[in-house]
């Protein structure tokens, strides 16, 4: 099996490339076009001839993890097959393989292959990982329900059904994890003589001689059940991956985008009966997935795993692996599961606004920048909000903490409280602690500055309040806050922008009025299409900071 991945990159640009150290479960996630997919087939290719290659983009090189003499020669039983009749092989050979592959190799040669896997890398995956490596796509899940045969009962189980049929445990666990998803009982139909079948029946059998025989019981117990193949694609591909996990014998299983075909809470329990069925096992299953609900399954679940977040932009790709302990953190906080906060990881940048009405004005600004103007809008953007300027930190923090660029919209009355709540902000910001004081001192400032005008900041104008060297400190202010992914409206709020449109009101009944006023058909002459300056540059503002590789205030 394998025990260390070595990728080409690391962290950020620049840093020393990451080691994995893996666990039974690794799970890839990132935004589209991070190499979730290329990692697995990578990892697949390696498994199959035990060796790298040099043009590969993601994987530096693996080593294997070793068998003891005791674990070795109980693998090689495993694996041994019988001689069929006429089959001819050398003496001290013994035959191994399974899926329909048959070896010869010399036992004492495969004993030693198997002890020191590592100074033998290619025999190691010729005569033992590569038919014990098993790679899933959306199809390739879905068949493995497929009707397989019976094989010799005389012999070991080589088919993940011939192994359900012969063991009571497996094909009991397996039955209780699809019941739990579905409310219908797995069972295995031998009624079709030399032919196994998979069914779901209403009711589980009374004992497993009405299960496993091909009397008259069993066989009108068996054609009540509904076949698996009249089954959707979500129970096919559900019902396949967790067969092959439960009773298949693959020892290294790659999956890319488990979550296929499934509503969230399936992809939530199918990560969870996943990670918790590697327990007490080497095996290694690897996985790719867009899903915040499987990854929350995985985690929940306390088996070991490892989650790596892969990001590639402007020809720099990054690798990090994710503290599970900072992900448990985020699932239970009430807040930040509530806001969805766990998508990000499946996002190159995020953006959180106070409320819910400034996410939506800003989300549909960004749409139209990146349908009209692309270099000017944010791409792979997820819009949150918060539930004010208060709690904007607690979610720019946890996700600046795992690497995901984040920035932050307030209006222009942030500055109006210090203390614990200025100086929140600007660690969640990650502004180095000597700066807090004089930034500190200058929001003091400001703030008195246009409380002297006697006007209100937010709704009277913001900056434009001030003149002459007070604006230029107020500007220098909220400058430097966005020098770290903290962007301030200086007009005063979100009703600030696009005053032109001539649109009154406040929060949701002012962007009701104002989506109305941009228009919503792009062909019409009215459709309101991005400018300079405004809210478009704003926007654009935000996008330089986030894609900007030596960007301020993102963990290292």
């Amino acid at each position: 099996m394998l025990k260390t991945l070595f990728l080409k990159f690391g962290r950020t640009q620049g840093a020393p490339p990451e080691k994995l150290d893996l666990t039974p479960v690794t799970v890839f996630v990132g935004p589209n076009n991070s190499g979730k997919s290329l990692i697995l087939r990578e990892i697949y290719q390696f498994c199959s001839s035990g060796t790298t290659n040099r043009n590969w983009n993601i994987v530096d090189r693996a080593e294997f993890l070793e068998f003891s003499t005791d674990g070795a020669k109980h693998e090689i039983e495993s694996i041994r097959l019988q001689p069929q009749l006429g089959e001819a092989f050398q003496v001290d050979h013994i035959i191994v393989g399974k899926r329909g592959n048959r070896i010869q190799v010399r036992e004492e040669n495969l004993l030693n292959i198997l002890s020191s896997p590592n100074n033998h890398p290619q025999a190691f995956a010729a005569h033992y990982l590569s038919y014990n490596t098993l790679m899933l796509d959306g199809s390739t899940r879905i068949n493995l329900v497929n009707d397989q045969p019976a094989g010799d009962l005389q012999q070991p189980g080589h088919t993940s059904f011939q192994v359900l049929f012969r063991d009571d445990a497996k094909r009991d666990a397996l039955r209780r994890a699809v019941e739990e998803a579905f409310g219908s009982y797995l069972v295995v139909d031998p009624t079709n003589l030399g032919r196994l079948r998979l069914r779901l029946s209403r009711v589980a059998p009374s004992d497993p001689r009405q299960e496993r025989g091909i009397d008259s019981e069993a066989v009108t117990f068996h054609q009540a059940a509904t076949p698996i193949e009249h089954g959707s694609d979500g129970v096919k591909a559900f019902v396949g991956i967790m067969t092959e996990i439960i009773a298949g014998d693959p020892k290294v299983i790659l999956i890319d985008e488990p979550e296929a075909f499934l509503h969230p809470a399936l992809a939530f329990k199918l990560g969870k009966e996943i990670a918790s069925s590697t327990l007490g096992s080497d095996k290694r299953l690897f996985v790719s997935t867009h899903s915040p609900q499987f990854v929350m399954g995985c985690v929940q679940s306390g088996a070991p795993i490892n989650i790596v977040r892969l990001t590639y932009r402007d020809s720099a790709a990054t690798a990090r692996v994710l503290p599970s302990t900072d992900l448990v953190r985020l699932m239970r906080n009430p807040l930040l599961r509530s806001t969805g906060l766990l998508s990000g990881l499946f996002y190159e940048f995020v953006v959180v606004t106070e409320s819910d009405a400034d996410r939506a004005f800003y989300q549909e600004v960004n749409e139209r920048l990146l349908a009209r103007d692309p270099n000017r809008g944010i791409p792979n953007c997820l819009f949150l909000n918060a539930q004010n300027k208060q709690t904007i930190q607690q979610l720019i923090r946890p996700l600046r903490d795992l690497g995901i660029p984040a920035a932050a919209i307030v209006d222009i009355d942030v500055i109006e409280e210090g203390g614990s709540t200025w100086v929140g902000l600007l660690n969640s910001a990650h502004v180095p602690s000597p700066m807090h004081q004089p930034l500190s001192t200058l929001r003091a400032t400001v703030k008195d500055l246009l409380s002297k005008t006697g006007k209100n900041m937010k709704k009277d104008g913001g900056v434009n309040l001030l003149h002459g060297e007070e604006q230029e400190s107020a500007i220098n202010l909220f400058q430097q806050l966005a020098a770290y992914g903290v962007f301030v409206v200086q007009g005063g709020e979100l009703e600030s922008w696009l005053k032109h449109l001539g649109v009154p009101g406040h929060g949701p009944s002012w962007l009701i009025k104002i989506f109305e006023k941009m228009g919503e058909n792009p062909s019409s002459p009215e459709y309101v299409v991005p400018s300079d300056g405004d809210v478009w540059s704003f926007i654009s503002d935000i996008r330089k900071w986030l894609t900007n590789p030596d960007r301020k205030g993102i963990a290292m």
